[in-house]
Formats: C-alpha cells, sequence, structure tokens
C-alpha cells in the first residue's frame, strides 16, 4: 500500500528543517490562510490547539488523499499573548517584559485527513536573563525577531538570553517532533 502524500500547511523554514533534521520532507508545502485573532478569552493554550486545528482542516480540504501537518506557537506571559511583533518600538517592548522573567510557549499541532483531526498542544517553560537595554536594542536591530512570535527565536542570537527550559526545544522552535511523528503516525502515515 502507498504512502499518502505528506502537506506541510507551513512555510516557515523552521518547521522545514525541524521536520528534515528526524528524515522527513514534505510531498507539498501548502501554507494556510486564515485569521489569526485570538477569540475573546481564549486561553493561549486553546488558541494554539484552535490554529494549528484550523490550518490543518483547511489545507485538507483542498489535499484529498493527503495527510496534512499544520503547526502554531503562541507565546504568553500569564494570560497576555506575545504575538508576532508589528515593528521594532513592538519587539523592543516584548523584550523588556520578558527580561529576567518566566514565559510559556504552546505550540499546537495538529495532523488532518479527509476523515478526521488529531492534535495536541505542548507547553514549555522558558525563562530569560535579565536583558540591558544595550542587549535589547542589539537584538532588535539584528531583525531577528521579526516574524517570530514573542519577537525572538530561540535557536538564534536570542538563544543566549534563556537561562532555562521546561519542556521541549523544538517545540518553542515551531515543532515539537516527538508529538508529531507520534500524530502522523495515528494518522497512518509513517516516516519512509
Amino acid at each position: 500500500m502507498s504512502r499518502p502524500d505528506l502537506v506541510l500547511a507551513s512555510a516557515s523554514p523552521r518547521r522545514i528543517e525541524l521536520l528534515a533534521l528526524i528524515g522527513i520532507t514534505p510531498d507539498r508545502i501548502d501554507p494556510a490562510d486564515i485569521d489569526e485573532t485570538p477569540g475573546r478569552d481564549e486561553t493561549p493554550s486553546r488558541l494554539a490547539a484552535r490554529l494549528a486545528r484550523s490550518k490543518a482542516e483547511v489545507v485538507a480540504a483542498r489535499s484529498p488523499g493527503a495527510v496534512v501537518l499544520a503547526a502554531d506557537t503562541v507565546v504568553a506571559v500569564g494570560r497576555r499573548l506575545l504575538e508576532k511583533p508589528a515593528d521594532e518600538a513592538e519587539a523592543m517592548k516584548f523584550l523588556t517584559l520578558l527580561s529576567g522573567r518566566n514565559h510559556r510557549v504552546f505550540t499546537g499541532v495538529a495532523v488532518a485527513t479527509a476523515e478526521r483531526t488529531i492534535h495536541r498542544v505542548v507547553d514549555t517553560r522558558v525563562s530569560f536573563k535579565v536583558l540591558s537595554p544595550a542587549e535589547i536594542a542589539s537584538y532588535v536591530a539584528g531583525g531577528d525577531w521579526r516574524g517570530k512570535a514573542g519577537g525572538y527565536g530561540i535557536q538564534g542570537p536570542a538563544g543566549a538570553f534563556v537561562t532555562r527550559i521546561v519542556g521541549s526545544y523544538p517545540a518553542v522552535m515551531g515543532l515539537p517532533l516527538f508529538e508529531t511523528v507520534n500524530l502522523l503516525a495515528g494518522a497512518g502515515w509513517r516516516r519512509p
């Protein structure tokens, strides 16, 4: 029996790189275009789950016979969401808030077929050292914050800000690998 196509519902280079680390290459990349506005009173965990499920289901609807993988990462300090910063000023504000504090990264991952959608949310706690205004300004000037939830990427220069992590490092990067492999297997897709 032939393996169904695997479609990644994301154009994130980090997710493609993470999949490659475990020997998975999607057959197609088809980013989902959905409204990512948080719902009123929606918790960060529920938001990550909903966005991952919605992305997977949108792409599965236009990919008959395929297995669709989607993910979404939400950074939160308490119930306050730190989305992708709109500009340098917002990136600086986010990093100032994260400085010397713990925060949580919720990564929802979903796998959808024509028949069903299964998902998980991985909750990782990340601690940042106290950042000086010069460190924040230098990081923001480097541009690594662009397009990243919370205004930082743990796999880049901001990795030097992290004093502790409890949970899944690849989930903070954007795709929890253990959960991804298990969800794909649960949907009947296995690595070659």
